[in-house]
C-alpha cells in the first residue's frame, strides 16, 4: 500500500504515489508551458513522465484536472518562494527588496511554470484563471502590507490613502509579472537586475509620493 507500479506500461517502478504523481506535474508543466493547454498532448506528458497515459488519468482524472494541479502547485510554490524570501523584523524597503529578488529569482529558475500562471492560465478562461487570481490577491496583500508599513515608518505619517495603498501594490506586482516575462526572455537579464529596476522605479516613487510630492497634468 502506499506505492503504485505503471505494470501496463512496462517502464515504471513501484513507488511512492506523492513521487509518480510529481513526475507527471513535471511532465504536464513542461508540456503545457510549450504548447498551450489546449495543444498540449496527454500521450506527451504521460511519455515524458515515463508512465502510461491511462496512469495519469488514474491519478488526476482529466486533462481540465491535471492542468488545474499544475496552476495550484506552481501558484503555491511562487507564493511560498516570495514570503520565505523576506524576513519579518526588516525595514519595509528591504522586505520589498527581498521579496522582489525572490520573486524574479523563483521565475528564472521556474519559467515554465511562470509560462503556464502569466500566459496559459489566463487565457483559457474559468476556472483556471481564477486559480492564477487567487495567487495574486495574495501577494498584492503581502504588497500592499509593506507599503502600508512604509508610510508609516519612513516619514511618520498615515497620511497615505489606503486606495492610494491599494492602487500602488496592484501596480508594482502587475510591473512585476511583465518584468519576469521580459527577463525570462532577454538575454543576461539576471534576477537581482531585475528586482534593482523594479526597486528603483517603484520605491523612489513611493518615496516621493509619502513626502507629499505628486504630480499632476500641466506641470
Amino acid at each position: 500500500m502506499g506505492a503504485d507500479g505503471d505494470a501496463g506500461s512496462g517502464r515504471g517502478r513501484r513507488m511512492p504515489r506523492a513521487v509518480r504523481e510529481r513526475q507527471m506535474l513535471d511532465a504536464a508543466v513542461r508540456t503545457f508551458a510549450r504548447f498551450g493547454y489546449r495543444a498540449a498532448s496527454m500521450d506527451e506528458i504521460a511519455e515524458l513522465a515515463g508512465v502510461s497515459k491511462p496512469l495519469v488519468y488514474l491519478y488526476l482524472n482529466s486533462k481540465e484536472d491535471l492542468f488545474t494541479a499544475v496552476i495550484r502547485r506552481e501558484a503555491r510554490a511562487l507564493v511560498d518562494a516570495v514570503r520565505a524570501g523576506t524576513e519579518p523584523g526588516l525595514p519595509p524597503d528591504a522586505q520589498l527588496w527581498a521579496g522582489l529578488r525572490a520573486f524574479f529569482r523563483h521565475t528564472a529558475e521556474h519559467p515554465d511554470g511562470w509560462a503556464v500562471l502569466h500566459r496559459q492560465a489566463r487565457t483559457h478562461g474559468e476556472p483556471f484563471a481564477a486559480e492564477v487570481a487567487v495567487m495574486r490577491e495574495e501577494i498584492v496583500a503581502f504588497v500592499t502590507a509593506l507599503i502600508g508599513a512604509a508610510a508609516r515608518e519612513a516619514h511618520d505619517t498615515p497620511d497615505l490613502a489606503a486606495h492610494d495603498v491599494a492602487a500602488l501594490a496592484e501596480a508594482l506586482v502587475g510591473a512585476a509579472e511583465s518584468l519576469a516575462g521580459w527577463a525570462n526572455e532577454t538575454e543576461d537579464a539576471s534576477a537581482k537586475e531585475a528586482a534593482a529596476t523594479l526597486m528603483n522605479f517603484a520605491w523612489m516613487g513611493l518615496d516621493r509620493l509619502m513626502r507629499g510630492e505628486r504630480w499632476g497634468p500641466g506641470r
